[in-house]
């Protein structure tokens, strides 16, 4: 059953939310995880391309668009299907995929935003009334 992680930011910026998935995402490669990072568009998963070379001076994190590149450790998604994927999943959608199951894990990244607050309460709800494992992580300035 798919652990779900919901990381709860002191920020109230969506920016810090890209990040802060970045780092996330860095983590779990080193811990040598397989990182599929679920956007909305196009757009945001050229933003997050960008940020991912550059969310830190002294970081290399190989990473593709999904299709790209089959062997690729971290991948960014725009609602595709998952693929070979099945060990992090960092969703920066305002819905959740409906494939996430197929996930070891599944991240939520919250900012103090009235929206992210109560979509994650909604989410949090969902997942505890189906038994899925839960955590909760608060993290501070980003």
């Amino acid at each position: 059953m798919t652990r779900i992680d919901f990381y709860v930011l002191s920020s109230d910026r969506y920016e810090a939310a890209d990040t802060f998935a970045c780092r996330l995402a860095e983590k779990a490669f080193r811990a040598g995880m397989r990182v599929l990072l679920a956007v909305e568009s196009r757009e945001r998963a050229e933003q997050l391309d960008q940020l991912l070379w550059s969310f830190r001076e002294d970081s290399f994190l190989p990473h593709a668009a999904q299709g790209e590149d089959q062997q690729a450790a971290v991948e960014i998604n725009c609602g595709e299907e998952p693929g070979l994927h099945h060990g992090l999943l960092i969703n920066l959608c305002s819905d959740v995929p409906a494939w996430f199951s197929r996930f070891e894990r599944l991240a939520e990244i919250v900012v103090q935003q009235p929206e992210s607050l109560a979509r994650s309460r909604s989410r949090f709800g969902h997942f505890r009334d189906r038994g899925y494992p839960l955590q909760s992580h608060r993290i501070g300035s980003n």
